[in-house]
């Protein structure tokens, strides 16, 4: 008898493929998301791409692109590393040092930065870096200082040229020309006056080390590391486009956090959600194992059989959901590509290790949920087994109850403390809420089922006889109804909060921007504009008030405890005085005076909650090169989140940024025609912030996983109610012998259909509400915004695909019975 719940196992897998065709599809989503986001992750950790600027250099001694952020100590102690907004530079005065190292023939300081000419863009560095970029003079020779080699049209040795640097405009003696080619204009001054001018005095981007013929990179490096110390970083191989720029940092840790975070999410949502569908399948096979149980066969017997069944359906259905797993990273990984939030060189990594994971992962939920389903069935009397196969059991488990009211009320505690705080404390509260009741939902699932089936029922009752045998039967079915409302719970209520989360944040950030904005024209240019145009705007007719801005970002510490990090926030360089800003700009102060001097901030409220600070504080903050600075608070506002979230003089911020040309120049009065010719402009009402790359990525993000989440619990929805009518063939047979029509038949499926997915939407919009309040209070200070266009295509696209997915099998059921 040993083997023979293999071969029942086998048997049933066999002749009855339809009763798993349910698990088979639950377990392949599983393995899909599982693969998918394994393969962003270990990309994220991998990643890597070749150096462009620098692939010729051995050897590149760069400031690190990152701010290793360390709090608590001891076992609260918690790093982070945040990439930097701008480029990370190191002392000039490093330059020797390597220079001096046993092995290199020469050190070249290399600093880019961007000059005009006239109101063309230039790019420029200085002339050593040729010696590992490889351009070739065309005529003339190297520049000394005062003098400038040009790759541009029409330019001619000895002339003279006017370059406008971060000082202004000065005069150059052209002393070479280097062949233009496909290249966009590019300057090379003397390496001492390139770091002059450059607008970071006293700073290089990198230092390339060439090395003496025999020597090799490797041990050139080690000499040059132990010379430089902690001063600088030392990078060889494919380390050395990490000192061309933060931009594989940041994508590094975008794809660790889809991966990681997101995909820990989708991942434990897609077991629970397969656990469940392997779950139902084992429940709706209850009559055949209550007969074996009858006839003899043991507990173990039962266990083995469920358990060989999972072995037979998951590994193939794993398997089955790799190749959409890998198609979805490639398609994310291509979108994210294509937005430009990862370099080009860097590549998809698949190994076997995300895909073995997704497997395993797979077989060991189907082992997993069909041991536990196989307790109850394995262990009870076989009489009371027949007893229980032919009426719902009642009660609930006392491990999932306990549990379930658990979730429930850490749920109600959160959403408390969500309610209570400000800033980013109550934001990440919030998205406990959303877990827990959920999980509350899942494991409280006949309960809630039986609650929902009263509630709607009653209108049911006097709707017919159809409407009323679908209530009847909900009411007596609750554990069946449990499963088909909690993927639609989750579709509802994960889709809801990644969506309306964005849609509220946008709505807030406009009103802010169209109340905030009361300069008459806005003057901007891609390349910045010159230092003068800032006077020639002032000195235009008509206009009262001329103020430049420089926008970049600075890294500011959020969160609470041992619990906090450095936070991305936008920032903007004022010059200008305060009552020529006051006039362009309407911040909404809160708390002390817009009057920036020297070492002074002003910051959002949202942000200062969140960073813990008051007006006539210091805020350590990052500088966007990373430079450490603690300025002092001397206002706070209202309206960041629409405008800027920091405020700072310009000149605490210009040594910083890679350029230090004004990004916008915002007027009070004047008109369109006296300020043309100035850049592009716009007025008041067309203007719109252009948001940054993170804020784009973060919207496109927030839309793809709730595509990802809410298709997965979507299809399971659809899986679970498909699953559902067709095991009721006996039932619906019997409804037709004892006279019920087809159209009485179908009508009853289509209302308690109608049942389930308002049950669904109810409860899920619900927990997204519970979540988004305390969330958008914490984030913005308003309400959650829900389009109402959106929350109905979400309520239409719930209702329809119940209908449609209970209607249709319900269809083929009364068919096969006829």
């Amino acid at each position: 008898m040993a083997y023979v719940p293999n071969g029942l196992a086998r048997a049933a897998v066999r002749f009855k493929p339809a009763a798993f065709v349910g698990t088979f599809v639950a377990l392949m989503m599983a393995s899909l998301i599982v693969a998918a986001c394994g393969i962003l992750l270990e990309t994220g950790l991998r990643a890597s791409v070749p150096p462009e600027r620098y692939a010729d250099a051995p050897v590149v001694a760069a400031s690190n692109q990152s701010v290793h952020f360390v709090t608590g100590s001891g076992d609260s102690k918690s790093e982070s590393d945040t990439p930097l907004p701008d480029q990370a530079r190191v002392d000039d005065s490093l330059v020797a040092e390597a220079a001096s190292v046993p092995g290199a023939r020469t050190a070249v300081p290399d600093v880019t930065f961007p000059v005009k000419s006239g109101d063309k863009d230039v790019t420029a560095h200085g002339w050593g870096s040729t010696a590992f970029t490889g351009e070739q003079l065309t005529a003339g020779r190297a520049p000394h200082p005062g003098e400038v080699v040009l790759a541009a049209p029409g330019a001619s040795v000895g002339d003279r040229t006017t370059l406008t640097t971060a000082d202004g405009p000065r005069d150059f003696r052209v002393s070479g020309t280097v062949r233009t080619g496909n290249t966009a204009p590019t300057a090379w001054f003397a390496d001492s006056e390139a770091v002059r001018v450059s607008g970071h005095p006293g700073r290089v981007d990198a230092i390339a080390v060439l090395p003496d013929k025999g020597v090799t990179a490797d041990t050139l490096k080690s000499r040059v590391a132990h010379a430089l110390g902690d001063k600088a970083e030392v990078h060889t191989g494919d380390d050395r486009s990490e000192a061309e720029g933060s931009s594989l940092a940041y994508a590094k840790e975008m794809l660790t956090g889809l991966g990681g975070s997101f995909g820990g999410i989708a991942a434990l949502t897609a077991v629970f959600t397969a656990a469940g569908t392997v779950a139902l399948s084992v429940g709706q096979r209850a009559r055949e194992y209550a007969l074996l149980r009858a006839i003899g066969t043991t507990p173990r017997q039962i266990r083995r059989t469920i358990a060989t069944e999972a072995l037979l359906v998951a590994p193939a259905a794993a398997a089955v959901g790799l190749l959409p797993g890998l198609a979805l990273a490639h398609w994310w990984f291509g979108q994210l590509k294509e937005k430009g939030a990862i370099p080009e060189g860097v590549e998809l990594s698949v190994s076997f290790i995300p895909l073995v994971s997704a497997a395993g992962v797979a077989v060991l939920t189907a082992l997993g949920a069909g041991y536990l389903a196989a307790r109850r069935p394995s262990r009870i009397k076989p009489g009371q087994a027949l007893g229980e196969a032919a009426v719902e059991r009642m009660p609930l488990g006392w491990i999932r109850t306990p549990l379930g009211i658990a979730a429930a009320v850490g749920g109600t505690i959160f959403a408390g403390f969500a309610a209570s705080n400000t800033g980013d404390d109550a934001a990440n509260a919030a998205l406990g809420v959303v877990m827990l009741f959920m999980l509350a939902v899942a494991l409280l699932g006949p309960l809630v089922a039986r609650g929902c089936a009263a509630l709607f029922g009653l209108p049911l009752r006097g709707a017919g006889a159809s409407a009323s045998l679908a209530a009847a039967n909900s009411r007596s079915n609750a554990r069946r109804l449990a499963s088909a409302i909690t993927p639609i719970v989750l579709a509802m209520a994960f889709s809801s909060v990644l969506v309306f989360m964005h849609t509220s944040e946008e709505r807030v950030a406009a009103d802010q921007q169209r109340a905030g904005i009361t300069a008459d024209h806005i003057v901007t240019s891609d390349g910045g504009l010159a230092p003068g145009t800032l006077a020639k705007a002032a000195d235009a007719k008509g206009v009262t008030a001329a103020v430049g801005l420089l926008k970049s970002s600075v890294l500011v510490p959020v969160g609470s405890g041992g619990d906090r990090w450095l936070e991305s926030v936008s920032a903007q360089g004022v010059t200008g005085t305060a009552a020529g800003f006051a006039k362009v700009q309407d911040l909404k102060v809160e708390t002390g005076a817009l009057k920036l001097g020297k070492g002074q901030i002003a910051v959002d409220a949202a942000l200062a909650d969140s960073a813990h600070v008051q007006t006539g504080d210091r805020l350590a903050i990052r500088l966007p090169d990373g430079t450490k600075a603690s300025p002092t608070v001397v206002a706070t506002y209202g309206r960041g989140l629409g405008l800027s979230q920091v405020t700072m003089p310009a000149a605490d911020l210009k040594q910083h940024v890679t350029s230090a040309f004004a990004t916008e120049i915002w007027t009070s009065g004047g008109s369109a025609q006296a300020l043309s010719g100035l850049g592009t402009l716009q007025d008041r009402d067309g203007y719109a912030t252009a948001r940054s790359m993170d804020n784009e990525l973060n919207a496109w993000a927030n839309t793809t996983m709730a595509a990802v989440l809410g298709g997965f619990a979507a299809i399971a929805a659809i899986n679970t109610l498909v699953m559902t009518v067709l095991d009721r063939r006996r039932e619906l047979g019997t409804l037709r012998l004892i006279g019920s029509t087809r159209r009485q038949v179908l009508r009853m499926i289509r209302w308690e259909a109608l049942l389930v997915a308002c049950a669904g939407i109810v409860i899920g919009s619900a927990i997204a509400f519970a979540t988004l309040v305390p969330m958008m209070k914490g984030l913005t200070g308003e309400s959650p915004y829900v389009p109402p266009l959106v929350y109905g295509s979400f309520v239409g696209a719930v209702l329809i695909m119940g209908l449609a997915s209970a209607t249709i099998p319900a269809r083929h059921a009364l068919r096969s019975a006829a």
